[in-house]
């Protein structure tokens, strides 16, 4: 009974050849002649685009009439919730200050006037910002000593 069983190569082998011999439905629509096809300037959006997708149609033909079709504002839109489709370059440029406090601004864009300059500003906030802390110490080591337990009043 196993025997009776063609062998799978030879059967892949046989159906190949009479695949050959029979010409496929696909090269029958190709050996077609193109439907008739408007002329491109008559093209609107209401048009029927399917004509030029008919691989008889040359390419350059074909990519006119898309080109009309997608100069439709209706497809000429970007997708808004595509994160690349937005212009933004109409921002708000970044202030001088806020420039002057980045640090790789400092170091990429600044001349060495200009570094010199943030340097010594941020060496005084620094000196301020000490300076204050110092002062908030004190005025709680000035109240821990008014509050010592032991401490009599005179």
């Amino acid at each position: 009974m196993a025997q009776e069983k063609e062998a799978f190569l030879g059967r892949w082998s046989r159906l190949k050849r009479e695949q050959r011999r029979e010409p496929s439905p696909e090269k029958k629509e190709i050996q077609e002649k193109p439907p008739e096809l408007p002329p491109v300037d008559s093209l609107t959006t209401e048009s029927e685009f399917s004509g030029f997708m008919h691989p008889q149609v040359k390419d350059a033909l074909r990519r006119v009439a898309l080109k009309k079709l997608f100069s439709d504002p209706h497809f000429n839109t970007p997708d808004p919730f595509e994160p690349f489709s937005g212009d933004w370059t109409v921002g708000e440029p970044i202030t001088d200050e806020v420039m002057a406090s980045l640090n790789q601004a400092r170091t990429l864009l600044f001349s060495d006037e200009e570094k010199a300059k943030a340097l010594a500003a941020d060496e005084a906030q620094a000196e301020a910002e000490a300076y204050a802390e110092q002062a908030r110490r004190d005025q709680l080591d000035s109240e821990a000593k008014d509050d010592e337990p032991r401490r009599q009043d005179a």
